[in-house]
Protein backbone atom coordinates (compact mmCIF):
# COMPACT_ATOMS: atom_id res chain seq x y z
CA UNK A 1 0.00 0.00 0.00
CA UNK A 2 1.42 2.82 -0.84
CA UNK A 3 0.44 7.08 0.89
CA UNK A 4 0.38 10.13 -1.20
CA UNK A 5 2.79 12.67 -1.27
CA UNK A 6 1.44 15.99 -0.05
CA UNK A 7 3.84 18.92 -1.15
CA UNK A 8 3.76 21.51 2.25
CA UNK A 9 3.55 25.27 0.39
CA UNK A 10 4.65 27.72 2.75
CA UNK A 11 5.69 31.34 2.06
CA UNK A 12 9.64 31.24 3.46
CA UNK A 13 9.87 27.25 2.41
CA UNK A 14 9.49 29.43 -1.10
CA UNK A 15 11.63 32.13 -0.08
CA UNK A 16 14.35 29.61 0.93
CA UNK A 17 13.95 27.95 -1.93
CA UNK A 18 13.30 24.71 -0.36
CA UNK A 19 10.76 21.75 -1.24
CA UNK A 20 9.02 20.02 1.11
CA UNK A 21 6.56 16.91 0.95
CA UNK A 22 4.71 15.09 3.58
CA UNK A 23 3.94 11.16 3.31
CA UNK A 24 0.71 10.74 4.15
CA UNK A 25 0.76 7.44 6.48
CA UNK A 26 -1.46 8.73 8.07
CA UNK A 27 -4.28 8.20 5.62
CA UNK A 28 -3.90 4.41 4.90
CA UNK A 29 -6.07 3.36 7.47
CA UNK A 30 -9.13 4.89 9.58
CA UNK A 31 -7.93 2.84 12.80
CA UNK A 32 -4.37 1.55 11.88
CA UNK A 33 -2.84 4.34 10.27
CA UNK A 34 0.74 5.09 10.08
CA UNK A 35 3.65 3.00 10.79
CA UNK A 36 1.43 0.84 12.96
CA UNK A 37 -0.28 -0.49 10.28
CA UNK A 38 3.12 -1.09 8.59
CA UNK A 39 4.94 -2.35 11.94
CA UNK A 40 1.49 -4.83 12.49
CA UNK A 41 1.17 -6.19 9.18
CA UNK A 42 3.93 -9.12 9.37
CA UNK A 43 3.53 -9.72 12.77
CA UNK A 44 -0.25 -10.32 12.11
CA UNK A 45 0.35 -12.73 9.34
CA UNK A 46 3.08 -14.46 11.52
CA UNK A 47 0.66 -14.61 14.19
CA UNK A 48 -1.56 -16.61 12.06
CA UNK A 49 0.89 -18.67 10.48
CA UNK A 50 2.18 -19.97 13.78
CA UNK A 51 -0.97 -21.14 15.48
CA UNK A 52 -1.65 -17.95 17.95
CA UNK A 53 -4.87 -17.07 18.91
CA UNK A 54 -3.58 -14.75 21.73
CA UNK A 55 -1.60 -11.59 20.86
CA UNK A 56 -0.35 -9.79 23.73
CA UNK A 57 2.21 -6.56 23.60
CA UNK A 58 2.67 -3.61 25.88
CA UNK A 59 1.77 -0.10 26.10
CA UNK A 60 1.14 3.36 27.98
CA UNK A 61 -2.46 4.87 28.51
CA UNK A 62 -2.42 6.71 25.68
CA UNK A 63 -0.24 4.30 23.30
CA UNK A 64 -0.66 4.00 19.66
CA UNK A 65 0.68 0.69 19.32
CA UNK A 66 -2.42 -0.50 21.99
CA UNK A 67 -5.05 0.90 20.05
CA UNK A 68 -4.06 -0.18 16.74
CA UNK A 69 -3.24 -3.42 17.69
CA UNK A 70 -6.58 -3.94 19.50
CA UNK A 71 -8.36 -3.02 16.38
CA UNK A 72 -6.29 -5.23 14.00
CA UNK A 73 -6.16 -8.38 16.50
CA UNK A 74 -10.59 -7.60 16.10
CA UNK A 75 -9.80 -7.90 12.13
CA UNK A 76 -7.45 -10.85 12.19
CA UNK A 77 -9.57 -13.04 14.75
CA UNK A 78 -6.52 -12.39 17.48
CA UNK A 79 -7.39 -11.71 21.49
CA UNK A 80 -5.85 -9.42 22.16
CA UNK A 81 -4.06 -8.60 25.60
CA UNK A 82 -2.40 -4.89 26.63
CA UNK A 83 -0.15 -5.16 29.37
CA UNK A 84 -0.58 -1.35 30.40
CA UNK A 85 1.71 0.59 32.74
CA UNK A 86 0.37 2.26 35.95
CA UNK A 87 -1.95 0.00 38.53
CA UNK A 88 -4.17 3.63 38.91
CA UNK A 89 -5.36 3.16 35.60
CA UNK A 90 -7.27 -0.46 37.21
CA UNK A 91 -10.33 1.94 38.44
CA UNK A 92 -10.60 4.34 35.58
CA UNK A 93 -9.66 2.77 32.47
CA UNK A 94 -12.94 3.75 30.71
CA UNK A 95 -12.38 7.40 30.99
CA UNK A 96 -9.48 7.03 28.61
CA UNK A 97 -10.33 7.30 24.91
CA UNK A 98 -7.76 4.93 23.77
CA UNK A 99 -8.01 2.70 25.89
CA UNK A 100 -11.94 2.80 25.94
CA UNK A 101 -11.76 1.77 22.30
CA UNK A 102 -8.92 -0.91 22.66
CA UNK A 103 -11.02 -2.24 25.30
CA UNK A 104 -14.53 -2.26 22.90
CA UNK A 105 -12.01 -3.54 20.29
CA UNK A 106 -11.96 -6.50 22.34
CA UNK A 107 -8.68 -5.85 24.07
CA UNK A 108 -8.17 -7.37 27.66
CA UNK A 109 -5.89 -5.36 30.03
CA UNK A 110 -3.47 -6.10 32.53
CA UNK A 111 -2.78 -3.42 34.99
CA UNK A 112 1.01 -3.20 36.21
CA UNK A 113 3.16 -0.94 37.98
CA UNK A 114 5.34 0.84 36.72
CA UNK A 115 8.60 -0.56 38.68
CA UNK A 116 7.14 -4.07 37.14
CA UNK A 117 6.45 -2.24 33.80
CA UNK A 118 10.35 -1.58 33.16
CA UNK A 119 10.56 -5.17 33.49
CA UNK A 120 8.66 -5.98 30.33
CA UNK A 121 10.89 -8.09 28.32
CA UNK A 122 12.21 -9.74 31.35
CA UNK A 123 11.88 -13.32 30.68
CA UNK A 124 10.47 -13.95 34.28
CA UNK A 125 7.28 -11.70 34.06
CA UNK A 126 6.65 -13.20 30.54
CA UNK A 127 6.31 -16.42 32.32
CA UNK A 128 3.93 -15.15 34.90
CA UNK A 129 1.71 -13.60 31.55
CA UNK A 130 1.98 -17.06 30.06
CA UNK A 131 0.54 -18.73 32.79
CA UNK A 132 -2.18 -16.12 33.53
CA UNK A 133 -2.89 -16.00 29.89
CA UNK A 134 -1.78 -19.16 28.07
CA UNK A 135 -0.10 -18.97 24.92
CA UNK A 136 0.51 -15.82 23.23
CA UNK A 137 2.34 -14.78 19.83
CA UNK A 138 4.58 -11.45 22.01
CA UNK A 139 4.66 -8.24 20.34
CA UNK A 140 7.27 -5.87 22.21
CA UNK A 141 6.68 -2.05 23.26
CA UNK A 142 5.56 -0.28 20.16
CA UNK A 143 5.60 -3.04 18.47
CA UNK A 144 9.48 -2.73 17.09
CA UNK A 145 11.10 -6.28 16.23
CA UNK A 146 12.41 -7.61 13.19
CA UNK A 147 9.11 -8.35 11.18
CA UNK A 148 8.17 -4.36 11.94
CA UNK A 149 10.95 -3.41 10.58
CA UNK A 150 10.18 -5.13 7.27
CA UNK A 151 6.81 -3.49 7.39
CA UNK A 152 8.57 0.03 7.81
CA UNK A 153 11.55 -0.75 5.01
CA UNK A 154 7.45 -0.59 2.74
CA UNK A 155 7.25 3.27 3.56
CA UNK A 156 9.48 4.39 0.93
CA UNK A 157 8.74 3.69 -3.08
CA UNK A 158 10.42 3.89 -6.08
CA UNK A 159 9.40 7.36 -6.38
CA UNK A 160 10.97 9.33 -3.29
CA UNK A 161 14.50 8.69 -4.62
CA UNK A 162 14.40 12.18 -5.57
CA UNK A 163 14.66 13.10 -2.27
CA UNK A 164 17.82 14.14 -0.35
CA UNK A 165 16.31 14.39 3.03
CA UNK A 166 14.36 11.65 4.72
CA UNK A 167 12.39 12.91 8.16
CA UNK A 168 10.44 11.02 10.71
CA UNK A 169 9.84 10.86 14.10
CA UNK A 170 11.75 8.27 16.47
CA UNK A 171 10.01 6.77 19.48
CA UNK A 172 11.30 2.67 20.02
CA UNK A 173 13.34 3.10 16.57
CA UNK A 174 11.87 0.30 14.58
CA UNK A 175 10.19 2.88 11.88
CA UNK A 176 13.50 5.09 11.39
CA UNK A 177 15.61 1.96 11.13
CA UNK A 178 12.94 0.19 7.83
CA UNK A 179 13.27 3.72 6.15
CA UNK A 180 17.07 3.77 7.13
CA UNK A 181 17.21 0.30 4.90
CA UNK A 182 15.02 1.34 2.29
CA UNK A 183 16.92 4.38 1.51
CA UNK A 184 19.72 5.25 -1.02
CA UNK A 185 22.82 6.03 -0.05
CA UNK A 186 22.99 9.80 -1.30
CA UNK A 187 19.93 10.59 1.05
CA UNK A 188 20.52 11.78 4.61
CA UNK A 189 17.20 10.33 7.21
CA UNK A 190 16.92 12.48 10.01
CA UNK A 191 15.14 11.43 13.11
CA UNK A 192 13.38 13.21 15.76
CA UNK A 193 13.24 11.32 18.99
CA UNK A 194 10.13 11.84 20.91
CA UNK A 195 12.11 11.18 23.79
CA UNK A 196 15.02 13.23 25.81
CA UNK A 197 18.66 11.76 24.83
CA UNK A 198 20.19 9.62 22.49
CA UNK A 199 19.66 6.29 23.98
CA UNK A 200 17.81 5.93 20.58
CA UNK A 201 20.81 5.14 18.52
CA UNK A 202 22.13 1.49 19.74
CA UNK A 203 18.24 0.67 19.75
CA UNK A 204 19.03 1.84 15.85
CA UNK A 205 22.04 -0.06 14.98
CA UNK A 206 20.55 -3.19 16.10
CA UNK A 207 18.32 -3.27 12.92
CA UNK A 208 19.71 -0.56 10.59
CA UNK A 209 21.82 -1.79 7.74
CA UNK A 210 23.11 1.75 6.54
CA UNK A 211 25.13 4.45 8.30
CA UNK A 212 23.52 7.96 5.83
CA UNK A 213 21.26 8.56 9.71
CA UNK A 214 21.30 11.50 12.32
CA UNK A 215 19.08 12.32 15.10
CA UNK A 216 18.11 15.90 15.77
CA UNK A 217 18.18 16.44 19.60
CA UNK A 218 16.51 19.41 20.33
CA UNK A 219 12.98 19.16 19.32
CA UNK A 220 11.71 16.87 22.73
CA UNK A 221 9.95 19.67 24.10
CA UNK A 222 11.08 18.28 27.56
CA UNK A 223 10.30 14.66 26.86
CA UNK A 224 7.80 12.06 26.09
CA UNK A 225 4.42 13.71 25.85
CA UNK A 226 5.46 17.10 26.99
CA UNK A 227 3.91 20.01 25.09
CA UNK A 228 3.88 23.80 25.40
CA UNK A 229 1.79 26.11 24.17
CA UNK A 230 4.50 26.80 21.53
CA UNK A 231 4.04 23.38 20.51
CA UNK A 232 -0.28 23.59 20.38
CA UNK A 233 -0.11 26.64 18.83
CA UNK A 234 2.41 25.34 16.14
CA UNK A 235 0.26 22.26 15.28
CA UNK A 236 -3.01 24.37 15.06
CA UNK A 237 -1.53 27.13 12.46
CA UNK A 238 0.08 23.74 10.51
CA UNK A 239 -3.22 22.36 10.35
CA UNK A 240 -4.77 25.88 9.42
CA UNK A 241 -2.36 26.75 6.73
CA UNK A 242 -2.11 23.30 4.96
CA UNK A 243 -5.21 21.24 6.10
CA UNK A 244 -2.81 18.29 7.60
CA UNK A 245 -3.39 17.19 11.07
CA UNK A 246 -0.28 16.43 13.36
CA UNK A 247 0.22 14.53 16.77
CA UNK A 248 1.91 16.36 19.34
CA UNK A 249 3.71 13.54 20.36
CA UNK A 250 5.26 12.59 17.32
CA UNK A 251 4.94 14.52 14.09
CA UNK A 252 3.99 17.52 15.67
CA UNK A 253 7.45 17.65 16.97
CA UNK A 254 9.56 16.52 14.10
CA UNK A 255 7.74 18.56 11.88
CA UNK A 256 8.07 22.04 14.11
CA UNK A 257 11.76 20.82 14.18
CA UNK A 258 12.23 20.24 10.36
CA UNK A 259 10.64 23.54 9.71
CA UNK A 260 12.85 25.40 12.53
CA UNK A 261 16.10 24.06 10.68
CA UNK A 262 14.78 25.54 7.34
CA UNK A 263 14.25 28.68 8.94
CA UNK A 264 17.51 28.53 10.79
CA UNK A 265 19.29 27.69 7.13
CA UNK A 266 20.65 24.25 7.60
CA UNK A 267 19.81 23.10 4.41
CA UNK A 268 21.07 24.60 1.09
CA UNK A 269 18.74 25.69 -1.56
CA UNK A 270 17.21 23.58 -3.57
CA UNK A 271 17.84 20.86 -1.31
CA UNK A 272 14.63 18.38 -1.58
CA UNK A 273 12.90 16.65 1.85
CA UNK A 274 10.30 14.25 2.78
CA UNK A 275 8.91 14.17 5.99
CA UNK A 276 6.92 10.98 6.67
CA UNK A 277 3.35 11.48 8.92
CA UNK A 278 3.76 8.49 10.94
CA UNK A 279 -0.32 8.91 12.02
CA UNK A 280 -1.07 9.14 15.71
CA UNK A 281 -4.08 11.00 15.72
CA UNK A 282 -6.01 9.26 17.67
CA UNK A 283 -4.21 10.39 20.92
CA UNK A 284 -5.29 14.10 20.65
CA UNK A 285 -8.42 13.17 22.40
CA UNK A 286 -6.36 12.22 25.14
CA UNK A 287 -4.24 14.93 24.62
CA UNK A 288 -7.05 17.45 25.16
CA UNK A 289 -8.52 16.01 28.07
CA UNK A 290 -4.67 16.60 29.99
CA UNK A 291 -4.38 20.21 28.69
CA UNK A 292 -8.13 21.24 29.68
CA UNK A 293 -7.05 20.29 33.11
CA UNK A 294 -3.99 22.59 32.99
CA UNK A 295 -6.11 25.60 31.29
CA UNK A 296 -4.07 25.37 28.17
CA UNK A 297 -5.04 25.51 24.45
CA UNK A 298 -6.58 22.55 22.78
CA UNK A 299 -5.15 20.89 19.37
CA UNK A 300 -8.00 21.32 16.76
CA UNK A 301 -9.41 17.71 15.51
Amino acid sequence: MKARNQEIKLPFLEQKEISLFIKREDELHPRISGNKYRKLKYNLIEAQKSGYSNLLTFGGAFSNHIAATAYAGKQHGLQTIGVIRGEELLAKWHLNPTLAFAHENGMHFKFISRASYRSKENLELLKVLKGEFGAFYHLPEGGTNALAIKGCEEILSENDKDFDYVSVAVGTGGTISGIINASIQKQTVLGFPALKGDFLKEDICKFAEKENWQLILDYHFGGYAKVNTHLIEFINDFKKNTGIPLDPIYTGKMMYGLLDMVKKGKFKKGTKILAIHTGGLQGILGMNENLKKKNLPLICV
